[in-house]
This record gives C-alpha cells, sequence and structure tokens, in this order.
C-alpha cells in the first residue's frame, strides 16, 4: 500500500493548486503539446494539454475531478506506456516519495520527447525554514532523509535549468511552507494531514512543538520574532523548478 493510501484523503480540501505556482509550471513546460504527470496524485497543476497522469495511490486517483486527464495505477519506477509517449513529463512534489529515484528519472527521459519539468524543494534552504528550525526538527529530521537534492537530480536529468519559486504570502496550496506568514495554520490538524512530513511524523511526536508554537502565537512571541516577515508577499522557503531539455 503506498503511502497516500493513509494520508492522502484530504488533499482534494487542503491542496489545491496555486494559480501562481500554477502559471511558472506551466511556462517552464513551454509549448508542448501534450503532457504526462507522473506522481500526478489529484491533479494538481496539470495543464490542459495533459494527456495521461500517472499516480500509484487509488485514493488520489478517486479525488481527481471528473473532467481530468485519463489517470493510470502505476509506480514512476515502472510506466507501462510506450517511449516519447509524450512532449513532456512533468512531476509535481512527488521524487521524494520515489522507491527508485534513478529507475523514476529513467522513465521520465523514456516517455518525454522534449522536456521535462520538476517541481521540489532544496533542502538546504528548507531546513531553514522557522517551522521546522524552531518547532518541529522532528520533521526536518525526517525530510533530511528522504529530500532529493538539487545537483543530483540535476545530474540524472543530463542537465537542467534551475529557478527559484518563492512562495506567496496567501498560497491556496498548503503543502510544507506556505503557510510561512500564517502560523496559526499549522495548529490545524487537517492542515497538517495534507503534508506528508508532518502527517508521516505523527501527532505524538509533534505535539510538544505544536503546544510551544501555540503559547508563542498566543503571547506574541512569534510575531516578535518573526517581524520582518509580516510584511513580505513572498518567500523563498527553498521551492525550486527544474527543466531540461532532451
Amino acid at each position: 500500500m503506498t503511502t497516500y493510501e493513509n494520508i492522502g484523503a484530504t488533499y482534494s480540501t487542503t491542496r489545491r493548486p496555486d494559480p501562481r505556482i500554477a502559471a511558472r509550471i506551466h511556462g517552464a513546460l513551454g509549448n508542448v503539446a501534450s503532457v504526462i504527470n507522473v506522481g500526478a496524485g489529484t491533479g494538481s497543476y496539470e495543464p490542459p494539454q495533459t494527456v495521461l497522469a500517472v499516480e500509484p495511490s487509488a485514493t488520489m486517483i478517486a479525488q481527481r475531478p471528473a473532467d481530468s486527464a485519463r489517470a493510470l495505477q502505476a509506480a514512476a519506477e515502472s510506466i507501462p506506456i510506450a517511449d516519447d509517449s509524450a512532449d513532456a513529463a512533468m512531476a509535481v512534489l512527488t521524487v521524494h516519495h520515489w522507491n527508485d529515484l534513478e529507475a523514476g528519472i529513467r522513465e521520465l527521459r523514456r516517455i518525454a520527447r522534449q522536456r521535462i519539468v520538476i517541481f521540489t524543494w532544496d533542502q538546504d534552504i528548507n531546513r531553514k525554514f522557522w517551522l521546522l528550525d524552531e518547532y518541529l526538527p522532528e520533521a526536518a529530521a525526517f525530510d533530511e532523509e528522504r529530500a532529493v537534492a538539487i545537483d543530483q537530480l540535476t545530474e540524472l536529468l543530463g542537465g537542467a535549468r534551475i529557478e527559484t519559486v518563492p512562495i506567496p504570502h496567501d498560497c491556496s496550496d498548503g503543502f510544507g511552507a506556505a503557510y510561512w506568514r500564517r502560523p496559526g495554520a499549522y495548529l490545524d490538524p487537517a492542515v497538517r494531514a495534507g503534508m506528508s512530513h508532518l502527517a508521516l511524523v505523527g501527532e505524538e511526536t509533534l505535539h510538544a512543538g505544536l503546544a510551544r508554537l501555540s503559547d508563542d502565537l498566543v503571547s506574541g512571541r512569534w510575531q516578535k520574532r518573526h517581524a520582518d516577515l509580516l510584511d513580505q508577499e513572498t518567500l523563498d522557503v527553498g521551492y525550486r523548478l527544474l527543466i531540461a531539455d532532451l
């Protein structure tokens, strides 16, 4: 059973695609005529020219919109379709879940004719995010074990352009650092359930750190410590686009 059979039930509610991030991903894909989304989840960020979604979790596939692209239940490491099946392949916040990264990247290179676009994060930057650094070191340690280094991805892709994707303060997609200016959101169990690094670490492990965050918000300590964030519209918390032309 895949990870998201257990933790993916709320994704269609808490992980709604943000249009600004969508614009960056779609821009990175360029003017390709066909796209395959690998590790597609509920279909976030799929452009109109998506012809196939590849996703191992039935729970995630069940939450895809009725008018979305056809979904194939399969793992990224072994996609049962022909070589050069689409102009481009995309993978959004998924490579850290793959059991065999090298096999998964080989499959992206095999099925795409022109371009591969990967949206992921740079752990060297993300580990410094205040939530992980100050309150939830257990989640940071979990991410250290599964995060994929940007230079490793670039090498496996055979080279790639790397673009920084700053996260807007009102981001509608509730991934790990999306609430950097809305700290109270991390106290909501439904929000945490949509973040794999928090959901998989578990509520008991996170309890003490979340209690400290709650206290700091009530007392105003968080607001004083992070006053510099309160006027910022976007923040670089490590999210990156990798664009590889084949």
